[in-house]
């Protein structure tokens, strides 16, 4: 079952019309976030790794610019996101052959709902912050201002567990002040 969601995510995916490496975008994304589960997480469940690789399934589909902009359209935005994304892989699961208990777990994982005090929550959004900081930091801190990324970074470790914090200083060279955000 779980092969055939992961199929399932990939195949919705393939449609991106974004690109990344020659590749659909968020068909990458998904690849990498299945992989970082894989490292960080070897022993979770099929729900979490399902929530993982179908985090950003179609995201396309929903664009940005359909918000109002500044930070309170962004979490509109980000919210619809999570919603749509968790009746698409709860829809997903259920072609897959999961029950409902299942997809509803998903739609937990994916709203998010439970930071802090979910572990499989918890653990969904230290993948998410690896992913980024191991994939997408350099270009976004590229194309920002320092203070800008800065803001950035404190709002990644504050998402993260202790453990996560730990190990994102033991993995990334990360300058100050920036290592001073996951020591925090």
């Amino acid at each position: 079952m779980l092969t055939r969601a992961f199929t399932l995510i990939d195949a919705a995916n393939l449609a991106d019309p974004g690109t990344e490496d020659g590749q659909p975008t968020a068909l990458v994304y998904g690849q990498r976030m299945s992989d970082e589960m894989d490292r960080l997480f070897p022993q979770a469940s099929d729900v979490l790794c399902i929530a993982a690789r179908g985090q950003h399934v179609e995201r396309w589909l929903l664009l940005r610019a359909g918000y109002p902009d500044g930070r309170e359209g962004y979490l509109a935005w980000r919210r619809e996101q999570a919603r749509r994304h968790a009746v698409r892989v709860g829809g997903i699961m259920a072609e897959a052959g999961y029950d409902a208990a299942a997809q509803d777990r998903v739609g937990v994982l994916l709203r998010k709902e439970g930071l802090k005090r979910d572990a499989d929550v918890q653990a969904l959004e230290d993948v998410i912050c690896f992913v980024f900081l191991r994939w997408y930091f350099q270009p976004f801190a590229g194309k920002h201002a320092p203070d800008a990324v800065l803001k950035i970074v404190e709002k990644t470790a504050r998402k993260m567990s202790e453990a996560g914090r730990t190990r994102a200083l033991a993995e990334f060279d990360l300058p100050e002040p920036f290592a001073a955000a996951f020591r925090a």
